[in-house]
């Protein structure tokens, strides 16, 4: 799994999460080392979030598995958000301490990462460690900040 030209085809053979068929399967997936959206998430280096989540002694971790880890269900309990990489290679940690409130959890990372949702297709994760979270905006009436719904 851990290539630089993956295509959304290989990815999903290799983990066995399915996309929608209106995506090109034979597109190659993006491998990011910055910051990176895909719908309600966003993925950030820790190293620019590191005065603001934390990981705490009750943090737990997890190695995750090529087959993925949900991060995060769409609303209204749509499609999910699943983490993927090859076996032993990438961890998740849950229960960080995030100032903003944001944070999913911290993903530590030797290998190329994946993200994929069934209708945004998949994005790579280039080794490191980053925070994954919601994404917000502003707007509307009196400016409100609200979490993106995908």
């Amino acid at each position: 799994m851990n290539t630089m030209n993956m295509t959304l085809s290989d990815l999903t053979a290799l983990s066995g999460l399915d996309v929608l068929d209106h995506l090109d399967q034979q597109v190659s997936v993006p491998v990011v080392d910055g910051p990176q959206a895909q719908g309600d998430l966003i993925v950030v280096p820790h190293e620019v979030l590191v005065d603001v989540v934390k990981i705490e002694r009750w943090s737990s971790s997890f190695s995750v598995p090529r087959s993925g880890i949900e991060l995060l269900r769409s609303a209204a309990g749509g499609n999910p958000h699943s983490l993927v990489a090859d076996d032993g290679e990438c961890t998740w940690i849950t229960g960080v301490r995030d100032s903003r409130r944001l944070a999913l959890g911290i993903l530590d990372t030797r290998v190329v990462a994946y993200l994929i949702h069934p209708e945004h297709g998949a994005t790579g994760i280039a080794p490191g460690r980053y925070v994954i979270g919601r994404q917000r905006e502003s707007g509307g009436l009196y400016s409100q900040v609200h979490l993106v719904a995908d």
